[in-house]
């Protein structure tokens, strides 16, 4: 990877904050609850996904930068879903969403040519470097804006009555 491709992931896992609030903006109750299909997460359990997974990705990045071969752990995020009570209010998951990504934001600033070429194992796709990571969660949220405006076009409003 290139440093203009490296620059351009790092902007779009910047951006993954406002695209997620873009997605949201103005959301109703019944749109917070709505699935795209028998199966998939509603908007609310995408958010509670996206805190879940964003602060489990910001110790991935620094055990690879911090720690020599790594071992990367897998997890399920059905089974987070099904345990962590991802029928919860969602403005506390936003806010642990935003600060990880913030603050891993300014660390990916600061990463060296030295550290970008870091890796270890994952425990489910094998080896997994810093790069990889970045690739990964550069798309995540844009990913998950996508599916909850789906999900939210599965609700019909009602006309306004006449007159």
């Amino acid at each position: 990877m290139d440093a203009a491709e490296r620059r351009a992931l790092i902007d779009r896992y910047a951006d993954g904050p406002r695209v997620i609030d873009e997605a949201l903006a103005r959301i109703t109750p019944a749109e917070l609850d709505a699935r795209e299909a028998p199966g998939e997460w509603s908007p609310r359990e995408v958010i509670h996904h996206l805190a879940d997974s964003e602060m489990t990705s910001a110790i991935r990045l620094r055990l690879l930068l911090a720690s020599d071969e790594p071992l990367i752990a897998g997890y399920d995020q059905e089974a987070f879903a099904r345990c962590l009570h991802y029928d919860r209010p969602i403005d506390t998951a936003r806010e642990a969403f935003r600060a990880a990504r913030a603050t891993t934001s300014e660390l990916l600033d600061r990463i060296t040519d030295a550290d970008w070429a870091r890796a270890g194992t994952h425990t489910e796709s094998g080896r997994y470097g810093a790069e990889d990571w970045l690739r990964i969660y550069a798309a995540h949220a844009h990913a998950h804006a996508d599916q909850i405006r789906r999900a939210r076009t599965t609700i019909t409003t009602p006309p306004p009555p006449p007159g």
